[in-house]
């Protein structure tokens, strides 16, 4: 199990170029436990987003103990990249193709001022917004349906449909939380949730223009994809 803040990493998968989380745990493992080493994880999160629990199944001839290899691991990455659980996985089990959904939160700063503390894991809103407008636009979500328009690039995924078992928004003080739990997502899809449920939230839309784009299925007609950095994978559910 993997946690990491994810500011300096252009995104879990590995890739030419800038820094990987995939990439850099993928390097460690092999020298601790051989070049045959296959590092895979549940969630190929974005640039710039984080995860609390990410799941990451290694496949590996070493006959290391997890608790050696989580101690070794912990002593060679970057203090942003924790591995913050090891065990002994089923024979056969896959991160990615094992999992039933996944759960993220994206967090929100609504005070007029932004908070330091928090800038690098969350997005700041300054204008005043109405939870109970952005509940109500978000309702329309829950279930299965085609996310055609809340995904960043057409044929991206074959498939479309997701369907979300779970949606909340969440007020204390100057932070709103949205979590969203779904059998599966589309690229950006939460991201573009949340920047849609904003421009409810601002008044700049009604409620109900939410449910019609979800219906048009048409990337166009719902709003802007939301910062990375106020994203967070939360659990991975198998």
């Amino acid at each position: 199990m993997l946690s990491y803040d994810g500011t300096e990493y252009a995104g879990w998968q590995a890739q030419a170029g800038p820094p990987t989380i995939q990439a850099l745990l993928t390097r460690q493992v092999r020298r601790l436990c051989g070049d045959d080493a296959r590092v895979t994880g549940a969630s190929r999160t974005d640039a710039g987003v984080h995860a609390l629990r990410q799941t990451v199944s290694v496949v590996t001839s070493s006959d290391l103990a997890p608790a050696a290899v989580q101690g070794a691991l912990n002593a060679a990455l970057p203090r942003d990249i924790r591995v913050v659980a090891a065990a002994d996985a089923p024979a056969g089990f896959h991160a990615r193709f094992g999992a039933r959904g996944k759960r993220y939160l994206y967090l929100i700063d609504n005070a007029r001022v932004p908070s330091p503390l928090v800038r690098r894991f969350a997005w700041h809103v300054p204008s005043p917004l109405d939870v109970a407008r952005m509940r109500r636009g978000l309702a329309a979500l829950r279930g299965r349906h085609d996310f055609s328009a809340f995904r960043a690039a057409a044929g991206r995924h074959a498939n479309p449909v997701c369907r979300i078992a779970a949606l909340h928004v969440v007020r204390r003080r100057d932070r709103i939380a949205i979590a969203i739990s779904a059998d599966r997502y589309l690229h950006h899809m939460v991201r573009t949730i949340v920047g849609s449920a904003v421009d409810v939230g601002r008044q700049a839309r009604e409620p109900e223009w939410i449910a019609d784009a979800l219906a048009s299925r048409e990337r166009g007609r719902a709003g802007p994809t939301a910062p990375p950095q106020g994203l967070v994978l939360l659990r991975v559910l198998y």
